[in-house]
């Protein structure tokens, strides 16, 4: 029972090791990014704005109305 204790402790990494591992798959996933072209990026950074821009509208637009609708209510 006592050596079977002490093969799992050996089996299981230390601390250390499984830090390493750890920076080493992050290495290797970094690897398979793939970087995008400037017309990628210009077209995507621009899908983003207007999207932002559009959910600012909508929440100001939500805030006003639901505004005077309380105003109307309560008066």
């Amino acid at each position: 029972m006592a050596k079977a204790r002490n093969t799992e402790k050996a089996a299981k990494p230390n601390v250390f090791m499984r830090i390493g591992l750890f920076i080493k798959q992050i290495i290797d996933e970094l690897r398979k990014v793939v970087t995008p072209t400037s017309k990628e990026l210009f077209g995507w950074s621009l899908a983003v704005f207007i999207f932002v821009l559009f959910l600012m509208a909508l929440v100001t637009g939500m805030d006003f109305g639901l505004g005077e609708l309380m105003l109307k209510l309560f008066g």
